[in-house]
């Protein structure tokens, strides 16, 4: 009786502990380190999505019954037509393809003490510590004037140098140690060494001369170019295995490229349904989901409206929004071994159980939330019971000790039902994010079952 009557969380390792489950499991755990260690920024997240998307017969634009709709290439919505009118609602899942790193200013290169520096500034919320003393990478595109597009990727290959920000050692730190961590690490001091050797003409700045020749030699771009360019910092190097059992997933991204990826293998994979399925990705989620990109953009409304120009005219938009179910798929904190007191045990999830639903998001008392109603809860859970596959419901952490948010509340003003709903990371937001194996794969199994629905 008591098994009946109370509620436990399910662990997916003993869920799917088939050997037939574990294969999966273990391929898909390698397809996805592969995309994590591929995509480290918006633009190479969104063209990967077009390539798998290309390669499951979708093509840019609108054909009949599918729809991929590319967007600066930071966003995409991609439609797959139900048997039903659009007019009785959408399958939406959302994510987002951004991700925290340092971005390059539009005036980065200087010298100090024989040393070539590139002056950044941080996207997102990190912990600016951790961006110390650790090998980064460049990636992004330099637009030149004569319209050329110029890809760059330096510190992936292994024969590739790399770049580093210089944390200052412990002997002269005293200082340092008695200042807060908000103090004592300061955005400005973010820089990249990027050079020492000097040029063998000039009279001024040799090391930052040398700099700007390796450039124009490698990728003919001038100085003036890094005005009209977008370059990122991140973390270089592979997504790994972690644990001896291999049981965890670490790397850069995952928050929120975990979700892309799950929704993405759901969205290609599911059959033609009832209702008409969408996968829709954004930018800038981690500054607020501003911009002509982000979730507070027009771009869901004005590539749906294409879509139903196509496929049904005669629809308004309004309609099939307000008749829509949607997630917004995006990662939650389980619980943290060594940091337990910033969460309510009773409300909080734990890793490798499943993904997990988040009611609302916000901070203290709930500001700044978009609330699933209990009715969209209550369908949600007999979905997932009715496939037997674990799930989670918790909270970020206590109530007054931070909070956060996500796209949720930039859908949810169209009256559909939303619901953040995604697996859990540990250390979020740093370099190397934690996931689960067990949740990435019952995080697919979770949105497949959504997009059948």
């Amino acid at each position: 009786m008591d098994e009946v009557l109370k509620y436990a969380a399910k662990s997916c390792w003993e869920r799917y502990g088939a050997d037939g489950d574990r294969a999966r499991m273990d391929a898909l755990a390698n397809e996805f380190l592969e995309f994590l260690t591929r995509c480290k920024t918006e633009r190479e997240t969104i063209a990967w999505v077009l390539e798998q998307g290309a390669a499951a017969g979708f093509s840019a634009g609108l054909s009949d019954g599918l729809a991929m709709i590319p967007f600066r290439s930071k966003a995409v919505l991609l439609a797959r037509r139900g048997s039903a009118p659009l007019s009785q609602g959408l399958r939406l899942i959302t994510a987002h393809a951004d991700t925290p790193h340092l971005d390059l200013k539009q005036h980065p290169l200087h010298e100090e003490c024989q040393v070539a520096l590139m002056k950044t500034h941080y996207y997102g919320g990190i912990k600016k510590y951790q961006w110390l003393a650790r090998p980064l990478a460049l990636h992004g595109t330099v637009v030149a004037m004569d319209g050329r597009v110029i890809p760059v990727c330096i510190g992936e290959d292994e024969t590739d140098p790399v770049f580093t920000v210089l944390d200052l050692l412990p002997h002269l730190a005293r200082k340092q140690r008695e200042e807060t961590v908000e103090k004592a690490f300061i955005g400005e001091k973010l820089n990249l060494a990027f050079g020492h050797e000097p040029a063998t003409a000039g009279e001024e700045a040799k090391v930052r001369q040398k700099v700007l020749e390796l450039l124009h030699e490698r990728y003919a771009i001038r100085e003036e170019d890094l005005f009209s360019a977008e370059l990122q910092v991140v973390p270089a190097g592979r997504a790994r295995y972690v644990g001896l059992d291999r049981s965890m997933l670490g790397g850069y991204g995952q928050d929120d490229r975990l979700c892309v990826f799950t929704a993405v293998k759901a969205f290609l994979d599911a059959p033609v349904g009832e209702h008409t399925q969408v996968l829709l990705l954004f930018d800038k989620e981690e500054i607020g989901s501003d911009g002509a990109t982000g979730a507070k953009s027009r771009f869901m409304e004005h590539a749906l409206e294409d879509v139903l120009d196509a496929w049904e005219p005669q629809t308004r938009l309004r309609h099939v929004l307000g008749r829509t179910k949607a997630v917004s798929a995006d990662v939650h904190c389980p619980l943290d071994p060594d940091y337990q007191d910033v969460h309510d045990k009773f409300n909080a999830s734990l890793l490798g159980h499943g993904p997990v639903f988040s009611k609302f998001t916000g901070h203290g008392g709930k500001y700044g939330a978009s609330e699933a109603d209990c009715e969209y809860v209550a369908w949600f859970r007999a979905l997932l019971a009715a496939e037997d596959i674990p799930w989670q419901m918790a909270e970020m952490g206590k109530v007054d000790e931070g909070g956060g948010g996500t796209v949720a509340k930039d859908l949810a003003v169209y009256g559909m039902e939303i619901i953040d709903f995604g697996p859990g990371v540990l250390s979020m937001h740093s370099p190397f994010e934690i996931s689960s194996k067990a949740d990435l794969y019952a995080t697919v199994l979770a949105y497949s079952a959504f997009y059948r629905s």
